[in-house]
């Protein structure tokens, strides 16, 4: 029994000198396996969220950088251009030109104001800006960001640290900064690199003619509300994406609620951009292409943007008769039609089908009817130019014409694809889009074939257009740019989206791994090179456009332009030394906005195009340059109470590029001063051209009309209460 028990006790011995020599036992191994390989999982998971923590941080600080950076930009290019800083307070109004003039002066008006409800007031219920009439200006010319302006200004106790035009134009190129900073987060947040958002700045910087109008207009209402929207869509990008966690989705729905609500209180055509962004949503909902909830919930944020803005816009009724209301409603509409209608049966498989003709319908009959019951004089005019631009109908009216002859309302022309082009931002987009449409149009394929989309798509899938976000962009840059490719004014919307697209595209390992998908790669691994391509394609953008438009831009920074108006400062400072305080004047509508601006003075018409009204004005006070006689004139201007009238020598003796496009041509049309023969047009008339005749100081203009200024651009005459007829 002992020498039996002594191999037992050895084997013992030698299974505990196995365990400690460093061999473990299986029930050893059972037991410490899951802790080893928890720990593992954990430092795993912790390295992840620190990769991730450092990715974000370095993104955020580049696309906030970039903003920044922009903003600093757009601020010294001012300066250097219009010599801010050394100029008089009148001779920096004067770079305020036509609308913008208009904007500003009535953010001067509120500054000057004893209190802010006031200055409101007085603004609302205004009576000193034109003659005769009163007008709510807060409501009629969006003046919104004024308000916000001024009460920011105050609030902060800016007055005695900034002047005021420096603190307004610093919030305008602010935003512009944040514009930046958003596109910079869309295509980051699509292409999941913000070496995309890198790209996606630097083409918008060097195509800036193309992509902004700050350089022509700082006030301009589109300048205050496009970094809105693009705020708006980068959340929305977010909003739909099928990979985000619930605290993130709470917060995109948060930043598209309020960034909406904020771009339709900034600019009254805001409500047509969202119209196109709706159409978007919906071509992507009905063919089946993201979650149906996700769309519903931002048609009912359209809803409560459209009521609260009705409300807090003095029940402005061009949003109750806006297409966008019709439309929202009539997806509501089917919806629930669609709803009630028991699934798998014949009705409901046949609305499935006509969805689309159903809500088409819908929404323009809600639109008639609308326009039937609401009282609106929701831009007519623009109904009028649509059907004039597309060849529908012909017009003689002098501001159809004159509106028709815009540069911003003509076809682009070949001098901006050739801009695109040359920073290599046009072929690129095309590339980008040409991939995205082919692998939209197979997952649509799939979908009608019954196919289910996939819940998570993988980089080795190879497709692009199953991710919801990119195939709102696709359809969302499609349509801009047809009304891009229509009207050149509306480049401001598009461009800055296909440089984000492109960004994007030239960025993302999927849509290079979708293109070899196709191509179906075997002598190089498709997702190595999609990824090496991911990296380097823009890389190499990058060095070339560094290497050819950095110095353009740095020259441009550099070199001082001279912008002086040595006339437009007399004629002012004329005005304010020497004409009655009550005076009101009469003239262009471009230069009455800068005589408000920088006199004060009550002026008999204003740059505006929303009101039938002013537009009537503009028109009848445009005669002073049409082959009429003095007595008509005389009536005209004492009809809208003038006193005093200006005449500007560069429209008297324009010579525009387009014969017919002038001012005083399209008044010849407009009086029917025109005779056509044998295919030549001949203006004709008993009366000479009221702007030369009255040059000439012989009766019966000197009856009517007493000069009292002139410069070589400039001729201010004083309309004569009491007629003296001379031989």
């Amino acid at each position: 029994m002992r020498e039996r028990s002594r191999p037992r006790g050895r084997r013992e011995a030698g299974d505990s000198g196995r365990s400690a020599g460093g061999v473990v036992s299986p029930r050893r191994e059972r037991r410490g396996a899951p802790a080893a390989g928890g720990g593992r999982r954990l430092a795993m998971e912790e390295d992840m969220l620190i990769q991730r923590f450092v990715k974000l941080f370095f993104g955020c600080l580049a696309a906030v950088t970039s903003g920044m950076m922009y903003a600093v930009y757009l601020s010294t290019y001012h300066e250097r251009k219009f010599w801010f800083s050394s100029r008089q307070e009148l001779e920096r109004e004067i770079t305020f030109q036509g609308d913008s003039a208009i904007y500003y002066s009535f953010y001067k008006e509120l500054l000057k104001a004893p209190s802010f409800q006031r200055g409101v007031y007085e603004l609302t219920h205004n009576n000193k800006t034109i003659s005769l009439k009163t007008i709510n200006a807060v409501q009629q010319m969006t003046l919104y960001p004024e308000l916000i302006a001024s009460v920011l200004y105050q609030a902060s106790g800016s007055e005695e640290v900034i002047e005021p035009v420096y603190f307004y134009i610093g919030i305008v190129f602010g935003l512009q900064g944040i514009y930046v900073t958003a596109l910079f987060v869309t295509s980051w947040v699509m292409s999941g690199t913000w070496l995309a958002g890198m790209l996606t700045v630097a083409w918008f910087i060097i195509n800036r003619t193309d992509t902004t109008r700050i350089d022509y207009s700082i006030p301009s209402r589109e300048n205050w509300a496009l970094p809105y929207f693009a705020c708006q869509v980068a959340a929305l990008t977010g909003y739909l994406k099928k990979t985000l966690n619930c605290s993130a989705e709470k917060f995109c729905y948060l930043l598209v609620s309020a960034s909406t609500y904020t771009f339709m209180m900034m600019w009254e055509y805001s409500h047509y951009l969202l119209f196109v962004q709706a159409v978007s949503l919906f071509l992507l909902d009905s063919f089946a292409l993201a979650q149906t909830e996700k769309v519903h919930e931002v048609y009912k944020i359209y809803l409560f943007s459209l009521f609260l803005g009705y409300l807090l816009q003095f029940e402005n009724s061009a949003l109750l008769v806006s297409p966008l209301l019709s439309l929202v409603a009539a997806l509501m509409l089917s919806k629930c039609l669609q709803m009630n209608v028991k699934k798998g049966t014949f009705m409901s498989r046949w609305l499935k089908i006509m969805y689309i003709y159903l809500v088409l319908t819908i929404t323009v009959t809600l639109n008639f009817l609308l326009k039937m019951f609401v009282p609106h004089k929701e831009n007519e005019h623009l109904l009028k130019f649509i059907e004039v631009k597309l060849g529908l109908n012909t017009t003689k009216n002098f501001t159809m014409n004159w509106l028709l002859c815009q540069e911003s309302l003509q076809a682009p022309s070949q001098e901006f694809f050739l801009r695109l082009t040359q920073s290599s931002l046009l072929p690129f987009y095309i590339l980008v889009l040409i991939i995205c449409l082919f692998s939209v149009t197979q997952v649509i394929f799939r979908r009608i074939c019954g196919e289910p989309l996939k819940e998570t798509i993988k980089l080795e899938d190879g497709r692009i257009g199953e991710r919801p976000e990119i195939v709102y962009h696709v359809i969302h840059t499609i349509l801009l740019g047809c009304l891009a490719m229509c009207l050149e004014g509306m480049k401001y919307l598009w461009t800055p989206y296909v440089c984000m697209l492109a960004a994007f595209g030239v960025c993302s390992p999927e849509l290079w791994m979708t293109l070899f998908k196709w191509l179906r790669l075997k002598a190089v691994h498709p997702i190595l090179l999609a990824l090496i391509l991911s990296m380097a394609v823009p890389t190499i953008i990058g060095f070339s456009l560094w290497k050819e438009f950095f110095p353009r831009i740095m020259t441009e920074l550099s070199e001082l332009q001279e912008f002086y108006d040595p006339d437009t400062v007399e004629l002012m400072t004329w005005i304010k030394r020497q004409a009655p305080v009550a005076a009101v004047f009469a003239g262009s509508p471009q230069l009455m906005g800068v005589i408000k601006l920088c006199t004060g003075w009550m002026v008999s018409s204003l740059p505006l195009y929303n009101d039938d009204d002013l537009l009537k004005r503009n028109e009848n006070i445009y005669q002073i340059y049409s082959k009429r006689s003095a007595e008509d004139i005389y009536k005209i201007l004492t009809s809208y109470k003038a006193n005093f009238l200006v005449i500007e020598d560069s429209i008297c003796n324009e010579v525009g590029p387009v014969r017919g496009c002038r001012v005083k041509d399209l008044l010849d049309i407009a009086n029917g001063h025109v005779v056509c023969e044998e295919g030549d047009s001949y203006a004709y008339s008993k009366y000479g051209r009221f702007c030369h005749e009255i040059k000439m100081n012989y009766s019966p203009y000197v009856n009517y009309f007493t000069r009292v200024y002139w410069n070589r651009s400039y001729f201010v005459y004083r309309i004569n209460t009491v007629i003296s007829f001379q031989s």
